[in-house]
């Protein structure tokens, strides 16, 4: 019963952060914490783009616009979706391997004036099998609360 009362209080902490990409073509809503717990990740893509990402569930992201001008990279297992603007190139959001039924955000892609702090932790994506299975809390980040 307490675990639930932790999940209710959680809720009603979260607050709706928008962004998008550079040029304003694609426009995303999400609902996460003001606290964000972004990831390091130095697997071979996440290196090459410098990307940092916080994990929410599917049911707190809306694609507001833009969904004709996304385009989709994937590689290797072809599980996780890097989805970037086909005008400017940025990386607004993904679907991380990690949490398939979750999105990543970048948080340098949201709007300034709801992010209250930024912690991050980094992630060994180069040993990705050993780092998901020693990781505690991951793969419970894209669930929904209740």
């Amino acid at each position: 019963m307490a675990h639930g009362g932790q999940n209710q209080r959680a809720k009603e902490c979260l607050v709706k952060h928008t962004g998008g990409c550079h040029c304003g073509i694609v426009r995303f809503e999400v609902l996460s914490d003001p606290d964000l717990l972004v990831f390091e990740c130095n697997c071979s893509i996440c290196t090459k783009k410098q990307h940092h990402h916080f994990i929410v569930p599917k049911a707190h992201f809306t694609l507001l616009k833009g969904s004709d001008n996304l385009t989709t990279y994937t590689f290797n297992t072809h599980q996780a979706k890097h989805m970037f603007c086909k005008t400017c190139g940025v990386q607004s959001f993904s679907i991380p391997r990690s949490n398939l039924d979750g999105f990543g955000i970048a948080p340098h892609c949201l709007d300034s004036g709801t992010v209250r702090s930024v912690t991050v932790e980094k992630f060994n994506g180069v040993d990705w099998e050993e780092s998901m299975e020693n990781h505690q809390t991951i793969r419970n980040m894209s669930k929904p609360l209740e």
